[in-house]
């Protein structure tokens, strides 16, 4: 399992955000977690990536394990640099007053592998050609659109063998992804093989549009 998150609670002062859930992502998968704005999807993000408790929230119990690690035992930094996690935030949060080159090269300050950077450098520009070509441009200049591409190319930057996206299509997600859990004011409703869920009626109604 590379990530197993077990009865987990988070608290936000007197409010529980997340109330005991849990869900599994293996190797190679692509797990996705759909739920209405506030429903605990980025509070349980920012709990994998341990940064809940900048952000005002206290985890209260449960576990996230993470290739066997007991995850909530890292500092934020350490989930990046030493486990290999990474986070796409919702908003994009760019450096607006840096190049796009300077933004993807900041994500790599911890590594050591130079030769890698310059190959992940070149793969993220191999599957965002746009950023190749406005490399040299202030992240500030970008549309909404390459401002995206630059926030994922930056958690690739960090060579993660698992990357959290914060902002999803959920039609998207659906399609893409091999399991899904469904996320109501903090627990987990349903959850089963994407397709499934996907096609039934009342996440359809809620969250896809009918």
């Amino acid at each position: 399992m590379l990530l197993s998150v077990k009865d987990l609670v988070v608290s936000y002062g007197a409010i529980r955000a997340l109330h005991g859930i849990s869900f599994d992502v293996e190797e190679g998968e692509l797990v996705t977690l759909i739920g209405a704005n506030g429903a605990g999807k980025s509070t349980a993000l920012w709990s994998i990536m341990r940064q809940v408790g900048e952000l005002g929230g206290r985890v209260v119990s449960g576990s996230i394990t993470y290739k066997g690690a007991d995850l909530l035992s890292y500092a934020c930094h350490d989930v990046v640099n030493k486990l290999g996690v990474s986070l796409v935030p919702e908003g994009r949060r760019v450096f607006g007053n840096l190049t796009v080159l300077e933004n993807l090269r900041l994500a790599t300050f911890a590594r050591k592998d130079k030769a890698a950077v310059t190959q992940d450098l070149e793969r993220v520009f191999a599957i965002f050609p746009r950023l190749g070509e406005r490399k040299k441009q202030l992240a500030d200049l970008l549309s909404g659109g390459e401002q995206q591409m630059l926030a994922v190319g930056r958690a690739l930057m960090t060579h993660a063998s698992l990357m959290l996206l914060d902002e999803q299509n959920a039609n998207m997600a659906l399609k893409y992804a091999s399991r899904a859990y469904v996320l109501e004011t903090g627990a987990i409703v349903l959850s089963g093989p994407a397709q499934e869920v996907g096609a039934n009626a009342e996440v359809r109604k809620a969250y896809l549009g009918g």
